[in-house]
């Protein structure tokens, strides 16, 4: 498959992420969501993070100019028509998903590779409902996207092998290594990083340190870029808590029972980046405030 056009439906962070990563590999997107606004907040959420490459010299103006116009935005799910690839980034639970999927094949040609981005729910189950499951097969992405250089894909039951190949393909284009893995709750990064940031959490209720010293603990410490309670916040404290809330559900391993501090966190909407405070405060340009 020559592919020319990716749709990606949602425009939130996750979605974001993965359009800014395509575009920038020199790749044409179309984002679908239902209302303009939302699309155009999400366009605006890109600009300001090539900004930050820019200011870090890891881009240039023009960069970010080709980036962009890369990217369209539309409210009119059948503008989704012609892509070759369709990449949902939106549903947050089983139904959600399931039902975006039945509306895409309703508009998008038998041939067009849909791929779904998800850590927990089953990407057979959504098969089940689908007249080409064929064709559906899994990624997780991890933020922040562009930057990381690793994708987990998921086969269903049901997805064919050339689906395999075009998503290996595709991701090669977007110079990420592929990882397969188990249809499995969590996959592999999610089982691994979650109890670490859910551990640090409960360090940070019980006053072993400060969230600061924490993450320069392990950071320091295990050579890693960033801390567990750094990485939370960039994924979102609301989808960290879904995460944990769905494995714990699936599998009842006490190491994803979410510490009481992550529950009020999410409560309080302090839920990391992107509202500007999580276990700590970034500026208007999701810079980290330090001293925090």
């Amino acid at each position: 498959m020559k592919i020319r056009k990716i749709g990606i439906i949602g425009c939130g962070v996750i979605a974001q992420g993965i359009a800014q990563n395509l575009a920038h590999s020199k790749l044409e997107v179309i984002m679908y969501d239902e209302k303009r606004y939302w699309l155009e907040s999400g366009l605006e959420s890109i600009s300001v993070a090539i900004d930050n490459e820019i200011s870090r010299w890891g881009l240039t103006p023009s960069d970010k100019k080709a980036i962009l116009s890369r990217i369209d935005i539309t409210t009119r799910i059948q503008d989704l028509r012609d892509v070759n690839i369709l990449i949902e980034a939106k549903g947050k639970t089983f139904e959600d998903k399931k039902d975006v999927f039945i509306e895409a094949e309703s508009v998008c040609s038998d041939k067009t590779v849909f791929m779904t981005n998800t850590t927990t729910i089953s990407i057979s189950n959504i098969q089940d409902f689908l007249k080409f499951p064929e064709r559906l097969i899994g990624l997780h992405f991890i933020p922040p996207i562009p930057k990381t250089p690793i994708v987990e894909i998921i086969k269903g039951i049901k997805t064919d092998d050339e689906v395999v190949k075009v998503t290996k393909l595709l991701m090669e284009t977007l110079g990420k290594r592929c990882i397969e893995v188990y249809e499995y709750p969590g996959f592999v990064t999610s089982r691994v990083i979650l109890p670490m940031i859910n551990t640090a959490a409960q360090v940070l209720l019980e006053g072993l340190a400060t969230a600061e010293d924490i993450d320069a603990a392990i950071q320091l410490g295990y050579n890693m870029s960033m801390g567990p309670l750094a990485i939370a916040d960039q994924i979102g404290l609301d989808v960290v808590l879904s995460y944990m809330d769905s494995i714990f559900k699936n599998i009842g391993d006490p190491s994803y029972r979410a510490c009481p501090l992550l529950r009020k966190m999410v409560r309080e909407q302090k839920l990391g980046v992107k509202t500007r405070e999580g276990f700590f405060k970034y500026d208007e340009k999701m810079r980290r405030i330090k001293n925090y």
